[in-house]
């Protein structure tokens, strides 16, 4: 009984402990969340695999013109032997007559071991240096997928905190709007007011509610593509340190905007000239196929022959053999085929270069534009915290107002709608600005 005590015991407590590893709670700042989601995301995940599958593809290539050992045996039973036949007079027959021979015997076994060298060929040589050029591309690559996290992730925070914040405002203001209703209500049983007043109130108070039933699905769904973008499951409990005003005030920089810039740190433009280097191989590539190609082999092998297989036996004679060649290759002629392809690699290279200076201009173009947008989204956020104020002190106004019968319910409600109005309209602008100050880090990435 004590022994099935401890077990029992012993059972909970794990079950305790595992029921707590589950159900715990991930707590992230945006930075925390960015780190956390560099090395869980999905795609990040994978592009990892893809730079170590770069790394395998350049060693596959280095390899092919290294040393290539290969084995082989081969077994041959001759069910049937073939006979061939030879001028009889050769054995003392009669001339112009054949005897009938059968030459060698049914079984026969061989063992071979060939060592293959790549001594010289034009397109290996080229296919080398791409390699290099190749794992740049992948680390790019990688580069830009991690700066789509950051982009997903700062996009993805800044909603879970606008529709916290929409919920915790309508939230308040359905507790005023009920209050106002009540008194409203008491007025009109009384005699002190109109039926319409109620029903002005009524209909905001409804609009309202909708709009906070909506609020709180969007807390959910926010916070689950929030989850999906760190890389956890979508149902996982999390929670964000800050809030939205708070990180909005971060990420106002004016300092950004005089920023050094230098193009050759921008991802698409790495990219681009990663197409062109791309382009400049082909070509090489293309050129090199008229060259010769030179390759070394030496093999060795033994053979056995025997009328039954028993080529294991001590008395079986085996017969050893080996051979050193070398084959060289020299393209001559191939009716122009060559000469098109290579003119072909030399006009994709010229687009390569077009294409080069186009995304120079855009990332430029881009570079302006961004600025430009993150100046606008603080002017915005500035405007909008000086809007809600004045909305906040009008409906204030209006309330006191309508309160002694110096407002109608027309006015009140107009002035609550223009309040609700510049409240989402400054919860929106904070989210514009850290939206925006991330667009504008990505472009000039000063961190690669």
């Amino acid at each position: 009984m004590r022994k099935f005590l401890l077990l029992v015991l012993s059972l909970s407590v794990a079950h305790i402990g595992l029921s707590q590893e589950q159900t715990t709670t991930n707590n992230f700042t945006l930075q925390e969340a960015i780190a956390y989601a560099l090395a869980n995301n999905y795609s990040a995940i994978n592009a990892d695999r893809d730079l170590i599958d770069a790394k395998k593809q350049k060693w596959e290539t280095i390899a092919t013109g290294l040393p290539q050992i290969s084995a082989g045996v081969n077994y041959q039973n001759q069910l049937k032997q073939p006979v061939q036949l030879i001028p009889a007079e050769i054995f003392g027959g009669e001339p112009g007559t054949f005897a009938e021979v059968i030459f060698g015997q049914p079984q026969s076994a061989t063992a071979t071991a060939t060592l293959r060298q790549q001594i010289f060929d034009g397109s290996y040589i080229v296919g080398v240096q791409a390699t290099k050029a190749f794992l740049d591309y992948s680390k790019n690559n990688k580069e830009k997928t991690q700066l789509e996290i950051i982009k997903a992730v700062t996009e993805a925070y800044g909603n879970v905190l606008l529709a916290r914040e929409s919920y915790a405002i309508l939230e308040k203001n359905k507790a005023n709007l009920e209050k106002n209703l009540y008194e409203t209500t008491k007025l009109y049983e009384n005699g002190l007011g109109d039926e319409e007043s109620v029903e002005q109130l009524q209909i905001t108070l409804s609009s309202v509610n909708n709009q906070l039933k909506n609020a709180g699905r969007l807390q959910n769904i926010t916070l689950q593509m929030l989850n999906l973008v760190l890389g956890i499951a979508i149902d996982a409990p999390t929670t964000l340190k800050q809030n939205l005003d708070d990180l909005a005030q971060q990420q106002i920089n004016f300092g950004l905007l005089e920023s050094d810039f230098n193009i050759e740190n921008n991802v698409d433009y790495k990219l681009a000239s990663n197409l062109n280097e791309q382009r400049y191989f082909e070509l090489k590539l293309a050129k090199s196929k008229a060259l010769p190609t030179l390759n070394s082999f030496i093999n060795y092998g033994t053979s056995a022959f025997s009328d039954n297989f028993d080529f294991f036996g001590s008395d079986q004679k085996w017969f050893n053999s080996s051979v050193l060649g070398f084959d060289l290759t020299i393209p001559i002629f191939s009716s122009g085929r060559r000469s098109a392809t290579t003119a072909r690699a030399k006009i994709a290279l010229e687009k390569a270069k077009t294409q080069l200076s186009e995304a120079e201009e855009q990332i430029r173009l881009q570079l302006q534009s961004a600025k430009s947008s993150y100046t606008l989204a603080i002017d915005e956020y500035e405007t909008a915290k000086d809007n809600l104020n004045l909305a906040e002190r009008i409906a204030h106004k209006n309330e006191v107002k309508y309160a002694e019968g110096l407002s109608s319910s027309f006015e009140l409600r107009q002035a609550q709608l223009q309040l609700y109005d510049a409240q989402q309209n400054y919860l929106q602008s904070m989210v514009e600005v850290i939206n925006k100050k991330t667009a504008l880090e990505i472009i000039i990435n000063n961190k690669s």
